[in-house]
């Protein structure tokens, strides 16, 4: 009889840190970046522009959030297809119950289902009917035991972020700026914990700097190593796609984190830049610029109720700085410090 590595090696079934944690995590990015995010992107260009076929195809994509996690999560543990297509449900199921912490069950789940499905691949007459069975019942039961504590996890986080809110502007600016940033780079969404919290105003202006923070400042940082490709994916897409070199060095992440702990306090009681557009902006940074375009909304917005007069120079001023400038100049410096002491080596910010 075989022994239980061996059986292990046969079934790819791999445990280890890189396994999960990197190839994973990476693989989830992608996923959430090809629905939520692309979704939210362009169902708001349909919004904007009026045109219902983009809003609805944005719809669309959001929907399937958490099939599309559950996905590229099994094509990075090398799941065969039966396994595979098995966890569109997994996915559908763990994103659903774990609320605004989706993405975050999504992952954990996803990761046992997968190979609880890869474990009897192949090993009966009728895998046809056992491999999709045990991937969608073992996923599925998981996600009805454990989502909804990891969702529960993921709004104690957003408690304290609501709480953050109640503060002076000035302590509010880097604790709401900080953590929403670094949720925004975690396998968890902040766009969603933004949209659960309504968080808007001043709360939402310093959410908007902190994602920015982390998005530029990795776009920027890793110029050196990932050139064009790297400064759109990552400064227009998400900061997540460096989750696995973090996990690998966590020191790459300071830049960002500083960055944002900066630029939070200078939006709240420099510019005093709100989000009063959707209140999923606020967790979007500038991702597609939709953080961005969320702040013009705002100010349209207020503009029609009578709260704004008009768009200043300064509005401007100040969202093209918080957003775009500040980041990237702030995180950019650090990085160069560290790579000086030797705190960020070659290749520390490459993206796989």
């Amino acid at each position: 009889m075989e022994d239980i590595k061996t059986f292990l090696d046969r079934k790819n079934v791999e445990i280890s840190a890189r396994r999960y944690g990197i190839d994973a995590m990476s693989a989830m990015a992608q996923g959430l970046f090809a629905s939520l995010l692309i979704g939210t992107i362009i169902s708001t260009l349909g919004s904007q522009l009026n045109i219902p076929f983009l809003t609805e195809a944005g719809d669309f994509a959001k929907g399937v959030a958490g099939p599309a996690m559950a996905v590229s999560i099994g094509s990075a543990l090398g799941a065969p297809n039966l396994v595979l297509f098995s966890l569109i449900a997994v996915g559908a199921a763990a994103n659903t119950l774990g609320g605004a912490g989706g993405p975050l069950a999504v992952y954990i789940i996803a990761i046992i289902a997968c190979e609880c499905g890869k474990l009897v691949s192949r090993e009966t007459k009728v895998d046809i009917l056992v491999t999709p069975a045990v991937t969608i019942l073992a996923g599925c039961l998981l996600a009805k035991l454990f989502a909804p504590m990891i969702g529960s996890a993921a709004s104690a986080l957003g408690s304290l972020i609501m709480w953050a809110t109640e503060l002076q502007p000035f302590l509010m600016g880097i604790i709401v700026s900080v953590l929403v940033g670094i949720a925004l780079t975690l396998p968890i969404s902040s766009a969603a914990i933004c949209a659960a919290l309504g968080l808007t105003g001043l709360a939402g202006g310093a959410a908007v700097a902190g994602c920015c923070a982390q998005m530029i400042g990795f776009a920027v940082m890793s110029w050196k190593e990932n050139k064009v490709g790297g400064l759109v994916s990552q400064g227009l897409g998400t900061s997540m796609l460096q989750m696995s070199n973090i996990i690998k060095n966590p020191k790459i992440w300071v830049p960002p984190i500083i960055s944002s702990a900066i630029t939070g306090p200078i939006s709240t009681c420099v510019f005093k830049m709100q989000m009063n557009g959707p209140a999923v902006s606020s967790g979007m940074g500038t991702c597609g610029l939709v953080g961005q375009i969320g702040v013009y909304t705002g100010w349209l917005s207020d503009i029609e109720a009578g709260t704004k007069a008009a768009i200043t120079a300064t509005d401007w001023i100040g969202l093209i700085l918080i957003c775009f400038v500040l980041p990237a100049v702030i995180s950019w410096g650090i990085c160069e410090i560290e790579r000086r002491i030797g705190w960020i080596g070659e290749d520390d910010l490459k993206l796989q």
